[in-house]
């Protein structure tokens, strides 16, 4: 079959599926694209002869669309692939040059999160013979890098394309690592241009149906007999449920453990909504911006099961949370890399299949039910600490706790909240009331500002029948607004909830307990007198720009204003900005938790200073847990 290299690649990805649990779907919704000299006579050719012709005469198809930022895009499809449980995503194609440089944020979020893309960045001529070509780095150590090298460090699997030969081969690695739950993450084919367009005589069988089976792995059972037997002999044992627990979908297996032993889970920022807020047993967020729950039941925790957690910071509070002197880990993960994590008894295997297993070999075991009592009360005390946030009457302007609240109230078990960065994954770690395991969407693996009206499209596209919350603060807003644009053109509705505080307010608040006193945090005039940024209000109008991108937008400025917005904005069909200014200084519950941020060790200023000695003596209560 004689094709080109990037028709051949279109073909190929169109007849990609997996398969888990007895269910099959395409592993590529479809292609995500920017058209520019580096990838339009090849990939946008062989997109565009892929659908003229009926889906690659014969194949599957690979439905294009248009972005408007190349990082947004692969932004857009790790939201899909997240709700999709990792089992379906999207291709990413670019150009060479800055259109390639744009994705290698969102490569690194992706691997970071453990999410499948497929990055198809053009690049430079492979045969050389125009070079240096437009946008092409030039080297003088070698010919042979490009700035798509830039991609092998944040993604699992990395291949440039030089000769046809070599296309198939690097497919079938490629399909690999996207379907393995335990090495997934971005992966990148980098594509000289030239060789993109260059025909070739391919096999046949390069593109029959494949199905890539995505198994359950079971636990090794000595492996199995230690980990009951540590979880078996705790006291005070605790689960922490992560972002596997949702992707191996397990939920279910996490409850019938959870009644079955009766110990208390908390979730990490990944894993919220692996069990409802208001079950018996559930707990709360864990560690830096965790529920004081939550964090109480750590400190004293004995044995800690991890289910599909790779214990970042925020979860372990920079390793503070747990400070029994004997405590050990069980870490049930499909990767070994983060089941040995805190010298762990590791139980590799799939979170539901581990699940299950432990249930069985722990069958008849039940924690002391004065345990569970305390973990029922501590719960129920974080509840009336939540319904304060959420109801504090903060005037003049709303606190932040009150808008997270009223969208709390007034959206539905199946809708979805998207958000990633700045103050807002915080207070919703600690304050959301999750009720489905894809309703809480917060990215805080990368944590990347302007995250979250991309994933929230690529969210919507994953669930049309779900309502997509984008919760967006200035900040984030002002360094990636640009996907409205393409939710507008797709006929794909999102509510978008933009907190206005006038500056970076999650910083702000972080520089103060460093000894910062948030400097270049806040967007004002500069100061003629002062020569700071500490002026007057900018001018911005946010509200504004979102019109100018075709949105409707809605202005609130009280919480019942916002209550109104919301509920109007929800009961439309067009993609629509509810804007509401809060107060930065409004007060926030304490988690009880710490979070590692080295402060000067000296100064000549006194608020430094202090602030270095309270750093010390947090910092005494780390622990290595070796």
């Amino acid at each position: 079959m004689r094709l080109t290299v990037a028709q051949a690649i279109v073909r190929f990805l169109g007849r990609q599926w997996t398969e888990r649990d007895g269910e099959e779907q395409r592993l590529f919704a479809g292609c995500f694209g920017i058209f520019g000299h580096g990838n339009v006579a090849g990939l946008g050719q062989a997109l565009l002869e892929a659908h003229e012709t009926g889906g690659a005469a014969g194949g599957d198809g690979l439905p294009y669309y248009m972005a408007r930022n190349e990082q947004a895009m692969v932004h857009a499809s790790v939201g899909y692939a997240r709700m999709k449980d990792r089992l379906q995503t999207f291709a990413c194609t670019s150009s060479i040059g800055p259109g390639a440089t744009n994705m290698v944020t969102g490569a690194a979020l992706a691997t970071i999160n453990r999410i499948p893309v497929l990055l198809l960045p053009g690049d430079i001529f492979a045969t050389r013979v125009a070079g240096p070509v437009l946008q092409e780095l030039e080297d003088p150590r070698s010919y042979d890098v490009s700035v798509n090298d830039a991609f092998r460090p944040v993604s699992r699997f990395f291949d440039r394309i030089n000769r046809p030969e070599q296309l198939p081969s690097a497919l079938l690695a490629a399909m690999r690592v996207l379907t393995d739950a335990a090495e997934t993450g971005a992966v990148t084919l980098a594509l000289p241009q030239d060789v993109q367009a260059e025909a070739f005589d391919w096999p046949d069988e390069l593109f029959r149906r494949r199905v890539w089976h995505v198994p359950r792995p079971v636990p090794e059972p000595a492996a199995l007999a230690r980990a009951a037997e540590a979880l078996r002999s705790a006291r005070r044992p605790l689960i922490v449920a992560g972002g596997g627990a949702i992707y191996s979908r397990a939920t279910g297996a996490l409850r019938r453990f959870a009644e079955a032993t009766g110990i208390p889970v908390a979730d990490t920022q990944a894993g919220k909504g692996a069990l409802d807020w208001d079950h018996p047993c559930a707990v709360g967020g864990l560690g830096a911006t965790g529920s004081a729950a939550a964090n109480a039941l750590a400190r004293e925790a004995d044995v800690v099961l991890g289910v599909g957690t790779r214990y970042s910071d925020f979860t372990t509070a920079s390793r503070t949370a747990f400070q029994d002197p004997g405590v050990r880990f069980v870490n049930l993960n499909i990767t070994s890399f983060d089941a040995v994590k805190h010298a762990s008894i590791p139980l590799v295997a799939d979170a539901r299949a581990g699940l299950d297993a432990l249930t069985e070999a722990l069958r008849g075991h039940r924690v002391d039910e004065a345990y569970t009592a305390r973990a029922r009360e501590l719960a129920a005390g974080w509840a009336r600490v939540v319904d304060g946030a959420y109801h504090l009457g903060h005037t003049p302007l709303p606190a932040q706790t009150e808008i997270l609240g009223v969208l709390n109230e007034e959206s539905g078990a199946r809708d979805v909240v998207v958000q990633a960065a700045g103050s807002m994954p915080g207070d919703l770690q600690m304050l959301w009331r999750a009720r489905d395991p894809k309703q809480y969407h917060v990215e805080y693996g990368y944590s990347c500002m302007g995250y979250e009206i991309a994933g929230g499209l690529g969210a919507k596209m994953a669930d049309p029948s779900r309502e997509v919350f984008v919760l967006v603060g200035d900040g984030s807003y002002l360094m990636m607004a640009t996907e409205i644009v393409t939710a507008i053109a797709e006929h794909l509705k999102l509510t978008i909830v933009l907190v206005q505080n006038h500056g970076f307010a999650s910083i702000g608040a972080l520089s103060e307990t460093v000894g910062a006193d948030r400097f270049g945090t806040a967007y004002r005039y500069r100061n003629a007198e002062t020569g700071l940024l500490d002026g007057g209000i900018l001018p911005v109008d946010l509200a504004a720009n979102a019109a100018s991108l075709g949105a409707e937008v809605l202005h609130a400025g009280t919480v019942e204003e916002f209550r109104a917005a919301l509920r109007r904005a929800k009961a439309s069909e067009r993609t629509t900005v509810v804007h509401v200014e809060t107060d930065p200084l409004a007060p926030v519950p304490s988690s009880e938790g710490w979070w590692d941020v080295p402060v000067a060790e000296v100064s000549a200023l006194d608020h430094t200073r202090k602030a270095r000695a309270d750093y010390q003596a947090a910092k005494s209560a780390q622990r290595p847990y070796l």
